[in-house]
């Protein structure tokens, strides 16, 4: 029997005080109902996608399912005022679906939904006609009265935080809607809440959800996402296939020593091109667009394209500015910062015509000033700013924009500025290759990726 994801995304975002829906603000470089029917639209477990949406926002959804090729979205409909205004129109959109269709019905501000929990609404629906996905409460649940007084505390154990998708077999949900409706009731919060009161004498089956399943509803939210978003990057790793690396061609700026050259290595170990610039090897310097440029251009002359460009150039001096010159303060901005703009500046005719990533690098130091390299640090800060405004320019050309943010590293720029250290407290190179190597498959876009040992000692970066 067919599946149908359900994506509820026609909330105009009253509570969120924006002027735009709270589902079409950006989440690391995307439209946040971007990353939620991406999880659909990716599981084996779902076969087709409806989305529910606003009628002035119907076109941007469609631009969306081109932009990002999702073939399981069949239809874009029109939702209404509330909540069971828009589920109802969904249903109607079904209405010539086998009652035994399965409905999983979600909040397009929901997009850290994984494919676990589809899978178990899925499941769940084989044996009940009704799921809804709950986690435990943490929290102390109390009732009130009009007054604000207490007036019972519900034993905590017996209490669950209700979260989407909530999964029906699409005959109950529109008996149960048909019901509600027939009888002027819409002052139901969910839809479990519809069947539970308008066909009591049916079961509705909990499944496990996640704490990370949290929904944008208010601006701390998303910036909680945004953090969310960044913690789920550190996975990038373990989910590793480097594979997908052959023949594909990357440019590496900086890439003839540290961790440039351990990105190389390891792209020609998996079957990639890797081309190097710096000023040691070829003389191309990035403080330079002309330089920088003219070395694409060389590079794309034979009419192949570029699938990555990598930009880890950079200088680091540990001292006082009282102590700096102005020479190697300029030198600081010029290659940390200004050779960075360069570079993205150069890439971009490159990288939409093949739809390729662009990742910078940036340091831990950027999240606040250090003393001792206030240039560096804030360049570095700098960097951040700068990917995660690219990503949104440049997403409708296909191009990802990644920030790698590794620990403290075993460099030979490290090594100048702070002597020998105890190298179960450094990084090596190697692992930060392999997270940006895996970074420019990645399909997101925006992302800061750490990249972070267990359990690394104190001190800074």
């Amino acid at each position: 029997m067919k599946t149908v994801g359900v994506i509820l995304g026609g909330g105009v975002g009253a509570r969120f005080g924006a002027t735009t829906p709270k589902q079409f603000l950006k989440l690391a470089g995307r439209m946040v109902i971007e990353h939620t029917v991406d999880v659909f639209e990716k599981s084996p477990h779902i076969d087709e996608i409806v989305v529910v949406t606003r009628l002035d926002y119907v076109d941007q959804c469609w631009h969306l399912v081109n932009l990002n090729g999702w073939s399981k979205v069949t239809k874009v409909i029109v939702g209404g005022n509330e909540r069971m205004d828009s589920t109802y129109s969904a249903i109607k959109s079904l209405n010539d679906y086998d009652d035994g269709t399965k409905v999983l019905l979600h909040d397009a501000v929901r997009p850290f939904v994984t494919e676990e929990i589809l899978h178990r609404c899925v499941a769940a629906l084989d044996v009940f006609p009704a799921v809804d996905v709950v986690i435990p409460s943490s929290d102390t649940i109390v009732a009130v009265h009009d007054n604000g007084c207490i007036s019972s505390i519900p034993p905590r154990s017996t209490m669950r935080r209700g979260q989407t998708p909530q999964a029906f077999t699409l005959g109950v949900l529109k008996q149960a809607y048909e019901k509600a409706l027939a009888g002027g009731l819409k002052d139901f919060t969910c839809d479990c809440g519809v069947v539970r009161g308008m066909l009591p004498h049916l079961p509705v089956a909990t499944v496990q959800g996640a704490d990370t399943n949290i929904k944008v509803t208010t601006p701390t939210d998303l910036f909680l996402a945004e953090k969310l978003m960044q913690s789920r990057t550190s996975d990038l790793t373990n989910e590793a296939d480097l594979r997908s690396l052959a023949g594909k061609r990357l440019v590496l700026f900086g890439g003839s020593s540290g961790i440039g050259k351990s990105i190389r290595d390891l792209a020609l170990v998996n079957g990639a091109e890797a081309i190097v610039a710096s000023r040691s090897s070829n003389s191309v310097d990035v403080a330079d667009f002309n330089s920088v440029n003219s070395f694409l251009a060389k590079v794309a002359s034979d009419d192949r394209p570029i699938d990555a460009i990598v930009n880890t150039a950079g200088i680091l001096i540990k001292r006082p500015l009282s102590q700096m010159t102005h020479q190697q303060i300029n030198e600081m901005v010029a290659i940390n910062y200004h050779g960075a703009i360069n570079v993205a500046s150069a890439a971009r005719e490159h990288l939409i015509r093949s739809r390729g990533a662009l990742i910078n690098f940036t340091s831990s130091s950027y999240t606040r000033g250090r003393a001792y390299y206030a240039i560096y640090s804030s360049t570095k800060s700098a960097i951040v700013n700068l990917t995660q405004a690219l990503a949104e320019e440049w997403h409708n050309d296909g191009i990802r924009v990644h920030c790698i943010n590794p620990e403290r590293t075993k460099t030979p720029m490290r090594t100048a500025n702070f002597g020998i250290e105890d190298p179960l407290t450094l990084l090596d190179p190697d692992d930060v290759a392999r997270t940006t190597l895996t970074a420019i498959s990645a399909n997101s876009t925006g992302l800061i990726i750490d990249v972070r040992r267990t359990s690394i000692p104190g001190g800074l970066n």
